[in-house]
């Protein structure tokens, strides 16, 4: 089975990568652009993992790991 997680900065909480990608996006012409929030995307494999304990194991390594609580949120697929 495969994870697919997202990892995203929670609202209001500041991205100074996202600024960074914004600026160099308008310096190459691309006006159009408002914003740019910047995340990360993590696949990860498990192998002979039922659907319902890969999803309370994601959650955990989200929780200890993958995902800082404070500031970031995350969701996932199963595929």
């Amino acid at each position: 089975m495969k994870a697919k997680i997202y990892v995203t900065l929670k609202k209001g909480v500041h991205d100074p990568q996202g600024e960074a990608v914004l600026g160099t996006l308008k310096h190459l012409g691309f006006k159009d652009v408002k914003g740019v929030r910047v995340g990360k995307y993590i696949e990860l494999n498990l192998d002979g993992v039922p659907a319902d304990k890969a999803r309370h194991r994601i959650d955990a390594m989200c929780a200890k790991l993958l995902a800082n609580p404070v500031i970031e949120s995350y969701s996932y697929e199963l595929d």
